[in-house]
């Protein structure tokens, strides 16, 4: 039997969503053992005045197995 645990971040880049999303579980990884997934709860972006996009923001929930 295992029991898996599921903790909620957010993260941002200046390059892209997927950016934002992987910078999100490397910097995640640094301190938590066997994660197996991810959910995007949320994608949001800051625009500067012209609405070009300055960075991408994501809120996700990171799922890994207890030891």
């Amino acid at each position: 039997m295992s029991v898996a645990k599921v903790i909620e971040i957010n993260s941002s880049s200046k390059k892209s969503m997927e950016d934002a999303v992987q910078s999100g579980i490397r910097k995640a990884a640094e301190s938590v053992k066997n994660i197996k997934g991810a959910w995007i709860n949320e994608i949001k972006v800051v625009t500067s005045d012209d609405g070009s996009i300055i960075e991408w923001r994501t809120n996700m929930k990171i799922n890994f197995i207890v030891d």
